[in-house]
């Protein structure tokens, strides 16, 4: 994982890039190399908290390498990433809360992070060492997503997340594929302990002055 900054916007922004290579395999919400397919690195922008641009794919490209990846938006500082490990799974969360929500809100419901959008956003990068199914893949961003609620909900934050969350969950693209990445799969289950461990200790670390 690499940091560097750059400015934009008046402000010194950072991005986190991860470098993998050829031989890997994704599944991503991202906006750029979302869904799944093979990738070589994943990309994690910060960008200013009241983000308006609506190029979003484009300006990835513009900080990311050469080749096919994920790249993901951000307004947390993401010099404060969190990494986590357990049983050869690694975990990394940039966190940021400035509009907690929850993921079932009653119709018409105003979310002040969508308009302009404001990328408070909890994104989350996983790798595991194995070859995963499709379907466990699948699996894998449901167990990933349910860690972090779990995390948030125990830091004490009244929410499931934020409404532009974002997960990438990186594996090789050969040898043998595990079936199952459910919690209590043997990869699931080291995955959800790293991902609950980075992400809480991101929300516990959290201040509003992050969005200054």
């Amino acid at each position: 994982m690499k940091l560097t900054y750059r400015v934009e916007d008046g402000a010194r922004l950072g991005a986190l890039l991860w470098e993998f290579g050829p031989g890997w395999r994704m599944i991503s919400s991202a906006l750029l190399g979302g869904g799944i397919g093979p990738r070589e690195w994943v990309l994690n922008a910060q960008v200013v908290a009241g983000y308006s641009r609506m190029d979003p794919v484009d300006h990835l490209l513009s900080l990311g390498p050469e080749g096919a990846g994920v790249g993901m938006l951000t307004a947390a500082s993401v010099d404060r990433c969190v990494q986590a490990s357990d049983g050869g799974v690694e975990a990394y969360a940039t966190v940021g809360l400035r509009v907690p929500t929850w993921a079932a809100a009653p119709e018409g419901s105003a979310d002040p992070e969508l308009a302009p959008m404001r990328v408070g956003t909890i994104n989350i990068v996983t790798v595991l060492p194995v070859a995963m199914t499709d379907a466990a893949l699948v699996n894998a961003v449901m167990t990933v997503t349910e860690a972090k609620s779990q995390a948030l909900i125990e830091a004490g934050f009244p929410c499931t997340g934020t409404a532009s969350d974002a997960v990438c969950v990186a594996v090789p693209a050969h040898g043998p594929e595990e079936l199952f990445g459910g919690p209590r799969s043997e990869w699931g289950a080291r995955a959800a302990r790293a991902v609950h461990a980075a992400v809480r200790q991101g929300a516990e670390a959290w201040r509003p002055h992050d969005f200054k």
